[in-house]
């Protein structure tokens, strides 16, 4: 097992040094879901939502997310962030939502195209919840990510 970079030998936790990476691209895409009613769905792709139209609303909170991100997690480096998208697919029972982001630096950006993807999925639940009450969120992952020294991964 390989030794987990955020602990010290006493166990307590630290940020990782990266003053010595080199700077290279990076970019991660992540996914989720937000399962709801059908009608829903509907509401929802047709800004009929009695909030309004929730998924420009969403697409910002998404990429104000991936801009937070160091200020919500723990531990995880401020990055310049040069490109962020979130975008949104109708499936039947919900919406598929997929962030990109994309840096130059010395760390990867699989946290902010999580959180950018957590925080358009809240606020879609956020917007949806008066009217589908058993909406759930799910299916929160990484896609794939290219950049530094580990290289690229995808889940394909």
């Amino acid at each position: 097992m390989s030794k987990l970079t955020h602990v010290r030998e006493d166990g307590s936790a630290h940020m990782v040094d990266v003053t010595g990476k080199n700077e290279t691209s990076r970019t991660a895409v992540a996914e989720g879901f937000v399962k709801m009613r059908g009608d829903v769905v509907k509401q929802l792709f047709s800004a009929g939502l009695p909030k309004g139209d929730a998924l420009p609303v969403a697409r910002i909170a998404g990429i104000m997310g991936a801009k937070k991100t160091p200020d919500i997690i723990p531990l995880c480096h401020p990055l310049p962030l040069g490109k962020i998208t979130v975008d949104f697919f109708e499936l039947a029972d919900g919406v598929r939502i997929e962030a990109s982001v994309k840096t130059r630096g010395v760390t990867g950006v699989e946290m902010e195209a999580l959180t950018a993807v957590s925080t358009a999925a809240l606020t879609v639940y956020d917007m949806i919840k008066a009217v589908d009450k058993m909406a759930v969120i799910d299916g929160i992952r990484v896609l794939s990510k290219t950049g530094g020294k580990s290289g690229d991964w995808s889940v394909q």
